[in-house]
This record gives structure tokens, sequence and C-alpha cells, in this order.
């Protein structure tokens, strides 16, 4: 069993990222004998808007920084990682995404 926690916006060091990051590593602690687990921690940024007067930029696409919190990722090397990454996003790549930049942490 899968847990997956979805929010829009970003936390800044604050209270609430405080009390955030506690909740997540005492649940990691607490759900491994039970069997559960969090997804990667996931965020995304468009960057879009630094690139719209770019020659050869194309109406509909976008310009994603992407950060991934992942145990599994960071263990791969950057272009195996990357290759998964590339082939979960394959539609979004080819219709949506102009540019990506993918950080693994």
């Amino acid at each position: 069993m899968k847990i997956s926690i979805s929010a829009i916006g970003r936390l800044r060091k604050s209270p609430e990222k405080e009390l955030i990051d506690d909740y997540l590593s005492r649940f990691s602690k607490l759900a491994k004998p039970f069997g559960l687990s969090l997804n990667p921690i996931i965020e995304i940024e468009d960057k879009t808007f630094l690139h719209k007067n770019h020659i050869g930029q194309e109406e509909g696409k976008f310009h994603l920084k992407i950060k991934i919190q992942s145990n599994k990722l960071k263990k791969l090397n950057k272009i195996e990682s990357n290759k998964k990454i590339f082939k979960i996003l394959d539609l979004e790549l080819k219709k949506y995404i102009h540019s990506i930049q993918i950080l693994i942490s």
C-alpha cells in the first residue's frame, strides 16, 4: 500500500514545513513494519515565463524544473534515473513540455 500526499504551492522554511518534515519522518519509520510507504516527494516549478520571448518557444509548451526526493532514484546513476523519468513522462514530453530540468535528492 502506498500513501500519497498532494499539495499545491511550496513550503519555505517555516513551522509548517518543520511539522510536515517531522510527520513524514515519523511516518516512514512507523510504516515500514506494515508495508506502507510514501511516494517520492516531487516539486514542479513552471519556469516558462523565463523563456516566453525566446526564439523557438512554442505556445502551450512548458519549461519545467522538477525536484524529486526518492531514495530509489538517488541510488541510480543520473542517466538511469533520467531514463526512468523520461519513460514515465513520454507523452507529456511530446505534447506539453519544451524543456525539463530534473534534480534528484
